[in-house]
C-alpha cells in the first residue's frame, strides 16, 4: 500500500501493541445487535496475537462528553470480542494512568486487553498532547485499524500516531486500497451513484466527483432539486429550491470537466409516503402539483443500467428512492443487484459506503457479498469521497 506502513513492516514479538479499533457497536439492552465492526478487526488482532504481541485495544464508545459514564463502558464489548476471538480478553477500567498500566504489565505475549472508553477523558476529542502521551505510555507500537474514526483528529487516532511507530492494520489497509481503486487510481470508465435526501449534505462530494468520474448518476430526493433547476415540475416532492442555482453550477462544471450527469427521466409518484400506497410512474416533466416523486422509474433504471454495463468501476453513496417504504425501494434494489451481479462476474469493481447505502444493500438481499467492498465507515468514507485529508490516515504516512 503506497504511502503507508502496514503490519508487514513490524516485528511485534513480545511488544506492547496499541491497536485503535472501532468498538462503537450498536447495543440494545446490554447486547450487541450487529457485530460487523468487530468481525472486521479480527484479522488484525489474530495476526498480532499469532506473532506474539501483547494486543492493547483502544476505542471510543458513544458520546460521554469527556466524563466517565457506566452506560458507555466498553466492558461488555470486551466480553463479546473475546467470544468472537475464541480466547479471553481482559478489560481495564481506564485507558491511561495506573489502572491501565497495571493491566498492561500483567499481560503475557499473545494476550488481548481492552482499555476503557477513550472519550471518558476530555483530552481525547481535543487531541491533547499530554493525553496522547499518556496513551502511548502503555505501548511500544501503534496500529490504527479504525478507518471509521480516521476523520477525527483525536488523541487515539492522530495524536498517538505522532508519538509511536505507527502503521495501518489490515481493516484500515483494505479500506484504503478499496478507496484508491474507487477514486485514487481507478479503472475507467468510472460511474458514481449519489443518492439521498439533500443536495446540501453532499455539495462537496458532488463537486469533487464531477472532476474525477466519467458518469455521475444522481437519485433520491436530491435529484428533485436538479430537476427543478432544469425547470421541471416536482410538485410536493422533497427538494431544496434555494439550491437550484448551485445545482446548475454543478451541472455546468460537470460539462466543462467531461463528466456526464445522469438524472432520472421518470419517477414513481404518489400523493403520500406510506407503505404500498397508490402510485404511478410518470415522465420527469409530468409530476402533478399534488404529487411526490418517491423513487426513480423504470426508464431511469434502464438508463442507469446502460452506464453500469459500460463501467469498470462503480462508486455508490446513497439510495435512489425512499427505499425503507415499499414500493419505493424498487429502483434502489434493482440497480444494486445489477451492479452486484456485474462485480461478481468480474466485469467491474463496485465500492459502496455510507449508513443509508449499507442499509439499502442489506435490504436488497444477496448483494453485500457481491460488491468488491462495502465500507461501514460512514462519515470517514464520505469525507474521503469529498477529497478531504483524514487526520488519522495522514498520521500514518511514511
Amino acid at each position: 500500500m503506497a504511502g503507508y506502513n502496514t503490519l508487514d513492516t513490524l516485528d511485534v514479538t513480545g511488544k506492547r501493541v496499541l491497536v485503535r479499533l472501532d468498538l462503537n457497536v450498536p447495543m440494545k439492552d446490554g447486547a450487541i445487535t450487529d457485530t460487523t465492526r468487530l468481525d472486521r478487526v479480527l484479522p488484525t488482532i489474530k495476526e498480532l496475537v499469532g506473532n506474539g504481541a501483547k494486543v492493547i485495544a483502544l476505542s471510543h464508545f458513544g458520546r460521554p462528553k469527556g466524563q466517565p459514564n457506566p452506560d458507555m463502558s466498553l466492558a461488555p464489548v470486551a466480553t463479546a470480542l473475546g467470544e468472537l476471538l475464541g480466547q479471553p480478553v481482559g478489560f481495564a477500567a481506564d485507558c491511561i494512568g495506573e489502572t491501565a498500566a497495571t493491566a498492561v504489565n500483567a499481560m503475557n505475549d499473545g494476550d488481548v486487553l481492552v482499555l476503557e472508553n477513550t472519550r471518558f477523558h476530555a483530552g481525547e476529542e481535543t487531541n491533547d498532547p499530554e493525553f496522547a502521551k499518556a496513551l502511548a505510555a502503555n505501548g511500544d507500537l501503534y496500529v490504527n485499524d479504525a478507518f471509521s474514526a480516521a476523520h477525527r483528529a483525536h488523541g487515539s487516532t492522530e495524536g498517538i500516531a505522532r508519538t509511536l511507530p505507527s502503521v495501518a492494520g489490515r481493516a484500515m489497509q483494505k479500506e484504503l486500497e478499496a478507496l484508491d481503486a474507487a477514486l485514487g487510481n481507478p479503472e475507467r470508465p468510472v460511474v458514481a451513484v449519489v443518492g439521498g435526501a439533500k443536495v446540501s449534505s453532499k455539495i462537496e462530494l458532488l463537486k469533487n466527483l464531477v472532476g474525477k468520474v466519467d458518469h455521475l448518476l444522481i437519485g433520491g430526493a436530491m435529484a428533485n432539486t436538479f430537476l427543478a433547476a432544469r425547470g421541471m415540475p416536482v410538485g410536493k416532492s422533497l427538494h431544496e429550491p434555494d439550491l437550484k442555482g448551485l445545482a446548475l453550477e454543478i451541472l455546468n462544471e460537470a460539462g466543462t470537466k467531461g463528466c456526464e450527469i445522469v438524472l432520472p427521466v421518470d419517477g414513481v409518484v404518489a400523493k403520500e409516503l406510506a407503505p404500498n400506497t397508490k402510485s404511478m410512474t410518470l415522465a420527469a416533466d409530468q409530476t402533478p402539483d399534488d404529487g411526490m416523486i418517491l423513487d426513480a422509474g423504470t426508464s431511469s433504471v434502464a438508463e442507469f443500467g446502460i452506464r453500469f454495463e459500460g463501467a469498470k468501476t462503480v462508486v455508490w453513496n446513497g439510495p435512489l428512492g425512499a427505499f425503507e417504504t415499499p414500493p419505493f425501494d424498487t429502483a434502489t434494489t434493482i440497480t444494486l443487484r445489477h451492479v452486484g451481479m456485474l462485480a461478481k462476474a468480474g466485469r467491474l469493481k463496485a465500492i459502496a459506503g455510507g449508513g443509508d447505502t449499507v442499509a439499502a444493500i442489506n435490504h436488497a438481499g444477496n448483494v453485500y457479498e457481491n460488491f468488491t467492498y462495502v465500507s461501514t465507515a460512514g462519515g470517514a468514507f464520505l469525507e474521503w469521497l469529498e477529497g478531504k485529508t483524514l487526520p488519522g490516515v495522514a498520521a500514518l504516512e511514511k
